[in-house]
């Protein structure tokens, strides 16, 4: 879960300043945590507590307003409804990373990534996003290889991973769409060498450079390793103590004891 929240911080500096390369600071002044950070640690803090998601939504969103959430998502969560929105934005995806870890079966994982993207991203494409994003971290901390978890998502979820980087970034827009973005993510993962360069790879495709760098970075965890310290050290440090200590509970718990 550290890895997606590392790839956001990263990430958050390119969003509205795209680059086309991996050749970048990690982190500067302006680095932070954003709605990506937010929204993952409130699903893990539901998964901890066993709290109804919904609740830890409204819950995070009003600890932390100003974090940048989509229109969308932030008239949901400030409104008194519990309805979904029907949303097929990549949200769904940017979040779900704890639910790759929590399960301890791949069905249980599909079935947990659909019942916490849902209560927003009830769209199709919203599911699958989230679905496709806990399924690699799923696949990747229990052994799988590349080949494998690229197979998977490819013939489960219908994305075109056969594409490479090199293709996609010259012409690679912003897209917040689970469609337009979640193939992207996974594809910059398949051709990282390590967690850094995972990072890198996704904010060098531009557009929304947080939301992928995050995706990237949750598989990233998941198949390399722990995320390097430095990188771990500097992204702790940009949490609050209610962020930080979330993080800590939920990796004891769920990912220390899980690595492959």
């Amino acid at each position: 879960m550290l890895g997606a929240i590392a790839g956001d911080i990263i990430g958050s500096v390119y969003e509205w300043h795209n680059i086309k390369t991996t050749e970048f600071p990690l982190f500067s002044g302006n680095s932070r945590f954003t709605d990506d950070t937010v929204l993952t640690v409130a699903l893990a803090d539901a998964v901890l507590t066993g709290a109804p998601y919904a609740e830890k939504l409204k819950e995070y969103y009003r600890l932390y307003p100003r974090a940048g959430y989509g229109g969308r998502f932030s008239r949901w969560a400030s409104s008194g409804e519990s309805a979904p929105c029907n949303s097929y934005g990549n949200g769904s995806a940017m979040r779900t990373s704890p639910a790759g870890w929590a399960c301890d079966t791949l069905d249980e994982t599909l079935s947990a990534a659909e019942r916490f993207a849902a209560v927003t991203h009830n769209h199709p494409e919203g599911i699958k996003g989230a679905q496709s994003v806990s399924a690699a971290i799923y696949l990747a901390r229990t052994g799988s290889s590349k080949k494998e978890i690229k197979d998977y998502i490819g013939r489960m979820f219908s994305y075109d991973l056969s594409r490479t980087l090199e293709a996609i970034r010259p012409g690679y827009r912003f897209d917040v769409s689970c469609q337009g973005s979640v193939p992207e993510a996974v594809i910059a993962f398949l051709e990282s060498t390590g967690y850094e360069d995972a990072v890198r790879k996704a904010v060098s495709l531009g557009g929304d450079s947080d939301t992928i760098a995050c995706i990237t970075g949750g598989i990233a965890e998941a198949f390399y390793g722990p995320v390097p310290d430095d990188i771990a050290r500097k992204a702790l440090a940009l949490l609050d103590t209610r962020l930080r200590d979330v993080v800590t509970r939920f990796t004891e718990q769920y990912i220390t004891t899980r690595r492959r």
